[in-house]
């Protein structure tokens, strides 16, 4: 299949260094809720690389659940294969692409879990189903001989932990948070004259004062 005639051209905003915030947290929720506003299916979807100790990337979609006064937060099974990623390298970096708002977010920093209590609390707010599926994922990316192998534990555990009853957080679930180190902020311009705007620490006391930033070629 050839693609090479498919293209076109974003015309929907601009971005200008002289107007951005100090602070990418800042232009980073006011990108998001302009994002929820134009209806942008689930905005707060990300591709996360990770990169292990074998050097070969990995990239999936996770889910935003929190941004925070240093990085963003999402919540997955420790023992996956990003969660082996990031113990063997913490180095990590999301990106955020919006088609109708033709723009882009990359965050990139280092990656730690969470406070176990915070990652239990939101385990305890999903859906009961969630909770008892996060129980067949042990471990997730595991093999597995068909997917009524899956079913039945799934029936299993719903049968343990009926609707009416609470669901224990599995010790191999929780949060990560990547503390931002760098944040591009992309939005589409005509001729791929693209606006690209970086901000990058300067020092570690994360404040709105210790980030510049600089623009890109596009």
């Amino acid at each position: 299949m050839d693609f090479t005639d498919q293209r076109l051209s974003y015309e929907k905003g601009v971005l200008d260094q002289q107007s951005v915030p100090t602070s990418p947290f800042e232009l980073l929720g006011t990108w998001m809720t302009e994002a929820i506003e134009q209806k942008v299916q689930e905005p707060y979807a990300m591709s996360l690389a990770t990169c292990g100790a074998d050097l070969k990337p990995s990239v999936r979609i996770v889910l935003l659940r929190e941004i925070t006064e240093t990085g963003v937060v999402f919540y997955t099974n420790y023992d996956s294969a990003k969660g082996q990623d990031i113990s063997e390298n913490p180095n990590a970096e999301v990106l955020f692409f919006w088609h109708e708002l033709e723009r882009q977010i990359r965050i990139s920093g280092r990656i730690a879990k969470i406070d176990a209590d915070k990652s239990a609390a939101y385990f305890q707010k999903r859906p009961h189903d969630s909770q008892v599926g996060a129980w067949v994922s042990e471990p997730q990316s595991g093999e597995v001989a068909d997917r009524e192998v899956m079913e039945q534990k799934f029936a299993q555990l719903q049968n343990r932990y009926p609707s009416d009853s609470p669901v224990p957080t599995p010790t191999f679930w929780g949060g990560y948070e990547i503390t931002a180190e760098q944040i591009e902020f992309w939005q589409g311009r005509a001729s791929r004259m693209h606006d690209r705007i970086v901000y990058t620490q300067d020092d570690d006391s994360q404040s709105a004062e210790s980030w510049t930033t600089k623009r890109l070629l596009p």
